[in-house]
């Protein structure tokens, strides 16, 4: 039986992770602020939560994340930029992911292959941007890029058979973007979380460090 861990289990990609691993057979353990109160962006929060599990796991999904953070909408041009709402989307979408990773050595086997995923979002790609807007949102995610790209290096000293990526799970009609789904087509939570796992299977160590969408393609940075 596989042991899965997800980060978030109470958000509308990660609780349909948790109901999507245990149909699978999965040993599943699901940690969330509203439940459990796992504050990923809080230092010894992650650090108390994380070193009272029964690990190892075969797979990690930080399934954390917020478009909205008390209220402020992502901007429309750099113009409208604020410190306040631009260090809430770093402390929740990047620095809380690393945090998480800082302990990956702890929660992954040593041997045999293991997953860590952490779902970013296509707007992170610097590479792709091509209208712009939303700084803080990009910026934040195009963080979390670099360090799961460089937890990956590390964490392949020790771990060979390890894959730690980055994933797009693509529009998800949830709470957290239902503002802002427009004309853009949406799936649902539970297709979103058969696509997450599917990519998260396929992967080799080989591609360990590197950023894919839901349909597994490669992002670019």
């Amino acid at each position: 039986m596989s042991k899965t861990l997800i980060l978030g289990a109470s958000g509308g990609i990660g609780s349909a992770l948790v109901k999507a691993c245990r149909a699978r057979g999965d040993a599943v353990t699901g940690l969330s602020r509203s439940a459990d109160g796992f504050d990923i962006t809080d230092e010894a929060s992650v650090a108390a939560h994380l070193g009272a599990l029964d690990g190892p796991f075969d797979r990690v999904i930080v399934a954390t994340g917020a478009l909205e953070i008390d209220g402020a909408e992502p901007e429309k041009t750099i113009k409208a930029i604020e410190r306040q709402a631009m260090m809430d989307q770093f402390a929740l979408n990047a620095v809380g992911p690393a945090l998480v990773l800082a302990h990956a050595h702890d929660l992954l086997p040593r041997d045999g292959r293991s997953v860590l995923a952490v779902l970013s979002a296509r707007v992170g790609s610097i590479g792709d941007n091509k209208i712009g807007g939303w700084i803080s949102y990009r910026s934040a995610k195009a963080a979390v890029n670099q360090i799961v790209h460089t937890a990956a290096i590390e964490l392949g000293r020790t771990h060979k058979q390890a894959v730690c990526v980055a994933l797009h799970p693509g529009t998800v009609a949830t709470p957290f973007t239902e503002k802002y789904l427009g004309r853009h087509p949406a799936v649902q939570p539970a297709e979103a979380a058969e696509n997450l796992l599917g990519v998260m299977d396929g992967l080799s160590a080989d591609q360990s460090g590197q950023f894919f969408d839901w349909a597994g393609k490669a992002v670019p940075w």
